[in-house]
């Protein structure tokens, strides 16, 4: 085993992790009983992300109390205003997942400093996975160094992406985006959780990773993983400097490259050319469905099963 030279702040956050993955863990023992209030339309919080995050936030300013803290569901009422070390942090990414009872979900922990990410921890408790990366010492999975997949054709790639879920997310566009990435690829995944995602890509269980609507918390740590595993991450028009614009797609450098020819029009910094084209492509879309005729019910009730 070719264990990582971990740095003392690493071995803060992989202990915050734990503590938390503890709790969630817990907690999916009887999920029903979890109190689960609503944010916004589909976008939840239990009182086992809370809990988690408080467990972080105590274990990381316990050690680190002149650093600044960035949570999802406390913001940065925590920690240090005006420090230039802050901790990013998901405390549960993939909570309607957690909801329903399905484990596919993580804790995510960065840290930047002066706005860099330089340490990155994902831990998902229901597998005992822990992937850790220290800027400039690679990325590990398990104490085990991982690489991004090397597959250079997009039609052998499995991607992973995640799905609009808010009202006033832009469905016909998302759509169309979708199906560009399935003609091409051997297949795409929606897993639910966009920080254990982009650790996947780090890994090389999948070739790459898209998705619009996310959050720093939800990419900070991942995207560490992903460049410590040599691969690349950006927005959808390939520009790396990403983490606050909405925005991400990750994999390896020559996927990247295509999955950018490919998404990049679907970018809100694409070029108003383009941004057009898929205007009138969506309404073309919507056009051809609107016309097309309901189909006929099936006559009899051995049709009905197909």
């Amino acid at each position: 085993m070719n264990s990582p030279n971990l740095h003392p702040m690493i071995n803060v956050a992989v202990k915050a992790a734990r503590a938390a993955g503890a709790i969630i863990n817990r907690a999916a023992l009887d999920v029903e009983s979890v109190r689960v209030s609503q944010k916004q339309v589909n976008d939840f919080v239990t009182e086992v992300d809370q809990a988690s995050e408080q467990m972080i936030i105590e274990t990381l300013l316990g050690a680190y109390p002149g650093h600044g803290i960035w949570a999802e569901e406390s913001g940065r009422e925590h920690g240090a205003r005006d420090s230039e070390f802050v901790w990013i942090i998901d405390p549960l990414d993939g909570t309607t997942n957690f909801i329903h009872g399905l484990p596919v979900y993580c804790v995510s922990i960065a840290l930047a400093v002066r706005g860099k990410v330089e340490q990155a921890v994902i831990y998902d408790p229901s597998r005992n996975d822990l992937f850790t990366a220290t800027k400039g010492r690679g990325s590990y999975m398990n104490n085990r160094r991982i690489r991004v997949a090397k597959r250079n054709r997009l039609q052998e790639c499995l991607i992973s992406t995640g799905f609009p879920y808010r009202p006033g997310d832009d469905l016909p566009s998302y759509l169309r985006m979708l199906g560009d990435i399935m003609q091409r690829t051997a297949g795409v995944r929606r897993p639910g959780a966009a920080a254990l995602d982009l650790a996947y890509v780090a890994a090389g269980f999948t070739d790459g990773f898209f998705e619009k609507g996310l959050q720093p918390w939800d990419v900070a740590a991942g995207s560490l993983l992903v460049t410590e595993a040599g691969g690349l991450v950006g927005n959808l028009s390939g520009d790396s400097d990403f983490m606050e614009q909405h925005e991400c797609l990750a994999a390896n450098p020559r996927i990247y490259g295509q999955m950018v020819g490919l998404l990049g029009k679907y970018s809100k910094f694409a070029g108003a050319g383009d941004k057009a084209g898929v205007r009138a492509a969506v309404a073309e879309m919507a056009a051809a469905s609107a016309e097309e005729t309901p189909p006929s019910k099936p006559t009899d009730e051995a049709d009905a099963d197909f």
